[in-house]
């Protein structure tokens, strides 16, 4: 068990090169979503190819977010196919945490969204200021799961008083 403080280009090592070696699943949890670039497979490549590998090897995906991603990222989400039956979206406008959670025995809880400049490859003279805890401690993996799932199966949105703001209700 151990629990980790990230920061700034920290985040790249210890969020997103995890997420490419999930097994089971990968759940991330955003507010802002922007095409981001990383190393993956030998070359510098938009971040969902990493999801697209991750379907290939039946890879569950959930992806929660606030509002609809950046014209670049659906640009290239568009380019992988096999995302669009194999990874699942919720769009929920009240998400503000950012959470990854990796087969249930990793998760980041943070400031970064899923965007260069918060997880990307950005250097540190563009990227933003961010700070988070890794851990694999199960009973905070457990919460952060816990509280995912709870927006994922709309436990919220019968009494949210932002329903007007929300283009497709989870419930």
């Amino acid at each position: 068990m151990s629990t980790q403080f990230i920061y700034n280009e920290q985040h790249y090592h210890h969020v997103i090169e995890p997420i490419a070696r999930a097994r089971s699943f990968v759940w991330i949890g955003t507010a802002d979503i922007k095409d981001l670039h990383v190393h993956h497979e030998g070359s510098v490549r938009p971040f969902v190819s990493v999801l697209d590998s991750l379907a290939r090897r039946n890879v569950e995906i959930r992806l929660l977010h606030a509002r609809e991603p950046g014209p670049h990222f659906q640009k290239s989400f568009d380019t992988f196919p096999l995302l669009w039956e194999h990874m699942e979206r919720q769009l929920c406008p009240r998400v503000h945490f950012k959470h990854v959670i990796i087969d249930g025995s990793f998760a980041y809880m943070g400031s970064a969204n899923l965007t260069g400049a918060g997880l990307g490859m950005k250097s540190e003279n563009t990227r933003n200021f961010e700070s988070g805890i890794v851990t694999t401690d199960p009973e905070s993996v457990k919460a952060l799961m816990d509280q995912f799932d709870q927006v994922w199966m709309g436990t919220f949105c019968e009494r949210c008083n932002r329903r007007e703001y929300c283009s497709d209700p989870i419930a």
